[in-house]
């Protein structure tokens, strides 16, 4: 008997991305300058702090991106770097690919939040290919993770068949060596340092054990690991 795959749970799926979203956007602070990557990540521009002065920077050049439009008001003009359509602040500005890098590489971005195929208990970050497989380029990854002032890691724990997403030592080509200051997954929030990955924060209804056990590298469990709030 031929068995297929469980279809993915669309509804499950959009709740993990969610509270990877916000828990990641508590990190966020005022006068941030801040580049979203495609996919997961740009989701935090829908949970910025009301209040906060927080400007959004995407790579093909605009500065001042707000929350994913309304449907129905979608502007085709304005898109992110994944070619999503979005929203513009007051004050938003536009300019070239050239100048979107200069900033980048001049170390003007406080803070950037990318995907990740794999990451290492090094701060070893894999997110630009998979050998053997089609590759429409790398993108600004490699110049984000060098340029920006921290990198954090958003993406879910393990891939769809289970196998942990963050390893003892990446086994992809690697974006960067030892960029990664912290991973927030649907499980947990980790912090990268020279001892290894302290485990700071699990998921609700989680215990250290149980991320653990999701989990290839060792984790250091913090004397005063807490559940973090979405």
């Amino acid at each position: 008997m031929v068995t297929t795959p469980a279809k993915p749970d669309k509804q499950k799926d959009a709740e993990k991305r969610e509270l990877i979203a916000r828990r990641i956007a508590r990190e966020l602070r005022d006068g941030f300058y801040v580049n979203l990557g495609i996919g997961l990540p740009t989701q935090v521009a829908n949970f910025v702090p009301p209040g906060m002065d927080v400007v959004l920077q995407s790579e093909n050049g605009m500065l001042g991106v707000g929350p994913y439009p309304l449907a129905g008001s979608e502007d085709p003009d304005l898109i992110n770097a994944g070619k999503e359509t979005v929203t513009e602040i007051a004050g938003t500005a536009y300019f070239s690919s050239a100048d979107s890098f200069a900033m980048i590489r001049g170390g003007h971005v406080d803070l950037s939040v990318l995907g990740a195929m794999e990451v290492d208990e090094q701060g070893n970050l894999a997110n630009w290919m998979i050998p053997g497989k089609m590759v429409k380029g790398m993108g600004g990854a490699m110049d984000l993770v060098a340029g920006a002032r921290r990198v954090i890691v958003a993406m879910e724990h393990t891939t769809r068949e289970g196998e942990p997403k963050i390893l003892k030592k990446c086994t992809l080509p690697l974006t960067g060596v030892k960029v990664v200051d912290t991973i927030v997954t649907e499980m947990a929030y980790m912090r990268v340092t020279p001892r290894g990955l302290v485990l700071e924060e699990v998921a609700p209804g989680l215990t250290a054990e149980e991320v653990q056990r999701a989990t290839d590298a060792r984790l250091i469990v913090s004397p005063t690991l807490k559940v973090f709030e979405g």
